[in-house]
Formats: C-alpha cells, structure tokens, sequence
C-alpha cells in the first residue's frame, strides 16, 4: 500500500533503537525524510547509517536528551520545519506507591507528559497553517490497564492522554491529527530492564520471567519493533486521516478490554 507521505518530514524522538527506530525505519520505507533524536550520538550514526544503507531518504540527527528544555530547543530548531513528529522517552523507573517523593513525579511529569506537550505546541501551527500533519505520541498500554510496578508511568502518560483527548479534536479541522500508539511487551531494551530488575528483586530467572510474560499474552510472544513502525506510519499516512484522538493498543492482546 502507497502511504502516500513520500516527501514529508519527519521528527522521531527516541529513536537510534528500539520502538523509536522501529518507527523512523517504517517512515523512511515510506518515502519519509528522517531526523532521528536521541542522547546517544554513536547509537544515532550507526541507526541512521542503516537506514540510508536501505532507503533513498534524507537521514538527519540531533544528538540530545529531548526532556531537557535546553537540548529539547537545540533538536526543535534543527527540525525546523517537519509535516510528522513522534513523540517518545524512556519512563521513569518501577517501584512501588510508597518509593516515590514529588521530585520523583515531577520527573515523570516533564519527561512524559510535559515534554510531549513542548514539542506539540512547537510544531502545531505549522502543520495547521499548511493544512497537514500526523503527530504519534508513544505511551504504554498503563494508560488502558495500569501497571502496579509502573506508577509514575501510569500517572504522566494518562496525563498526555488527557491533554491529546482534547487537543486533537481542536486541531483536527486543519487536516492535522494527534493519536497515541499504545506498546506491550516488544523486544526493546526497556523490557530487558525491567525483567533485569524485577529478576533482582525476586530471585528468578530472566528467562523465566520472560516467559510467563509471553504466556500472559495472547499472542504469546513480544512484540517486534518492526511491526510496531508499521503501525506509526500507517497513522502517519492520507489513509488515516480520519483516525483522530485515538489511543491505539499494539500489545498482542494483553490489555483484556470489551473497548
């Protein structure tokens, strides 16, 4: 299928690995010019040499950690003008209810909600006065079911959710839609840590844990980062133009919800 967005161009956040690349790479299959931003430079050279190395696209990168307002302002004036941005960081570290003080949600906040929200507000009123633009914010499937061990994830991207819930119906009439991709359980390096983590924490096995999380699945595996892109460009294409405010689960079945 023509996504019909060869010639846009692209900001995506988070994206020298894991659902970030999976979603620049799926772009820039599409045609799409990419900058790719994330903190570390070496990461950020080899993912775009691999995807110059595939597509005939332009590959950009701004180095910096996109939760810091002074690099935030360095990346956004290098992108200068883009028709796509994905929005993505890491979230903040497990525990539980009684391990985290206010500066631990205050963290949270700028790094999942409020820096999400910075870099719409950057880029809306191009997008809107030119009459086109996709804007992906990646969350987590705690915003549908939380996550016990995930709180201060849980508490900052249902915030966003609730931001985009009403921003996207005040913007949609300019031709300019906002949904969130909502991840499971995929082959990234958050997943490892967290199964690191929680192994430390109760004696078991990695892989043990690994696969009790796959079989609480119902598809019974991880998700791939390649097909989570596929679903970013998808909503990132004309065919999705009517796809509006929406909180999208890509998780394998995980989330036993009727809606």
């Amino acid at each position: 299928m023509d996504l019909g967005i060869k010639g846009k161009r692209a900001l995506v956040c988070g994206s020298s690995k894991g659902l970030g690349l999976g979603c620049a790479t799926a772009l820039a299959e599409a045609g799409v010019d990419i900058i790719l931003n994330a903190r570390s430079e070496a990461d950020l050279f080899d993912s775009a040499k691999s995807i110059k190395a595939s597509y005939e696209v332009d590959v950009q990168i701004a180095v910096g950690d996109i939760t810091s307002e002074k690099d935030r302002k360095s990346v956004m004036l290098l992108a200068g003008d883009i028709d796509i941005l994905i929005t993505n960081s890491g979230g903040p570290p497990p525990g539980t209810w009684n391990d985290w003080d206010n500066l631990d949600f205050l963290a949270a906040l700028e790094a999942n909600m409020l820096t999400p929200i910075a870099l719409m507000k950057q880029f809306l009123p191009k997008m809107m006065q030119k009459g086109w633009g996709r804007i992906i914010n990646i969350t987590s499937q705690s915003v549908k079911a939380p996550i016990p061990t995930l709180g201060l994830s849980n508490s900052a991207r249902a915030g966003l959710t609730g931001y985009v819930a009403g921003t996207s119906r005040q913007v949609a009439h300019s031709g300019v839609t906002i949904n969130n991709l909502l991840p499971g359980g995929h082959q990234t390096d958050r997943i490892k840590n967290l199964l690191n983590v929680t192994s430390a924490e109760q004696g078991v096995s990695v892989e043990k844990l690994k696969k009790n999380m796959e079989l609480g699945i119902p598809a019974k595996r991880l998700g791939t980062i390649e097909e989570f892109g596929a679903v970013c460009a998808f909503l990132c294409s004309i065919h999705a133009s009517y796809i509006v405010g929406q909180n999208i689960l890509v998780d394998g079945g995980a989330v036993n919800a009727t809606i």
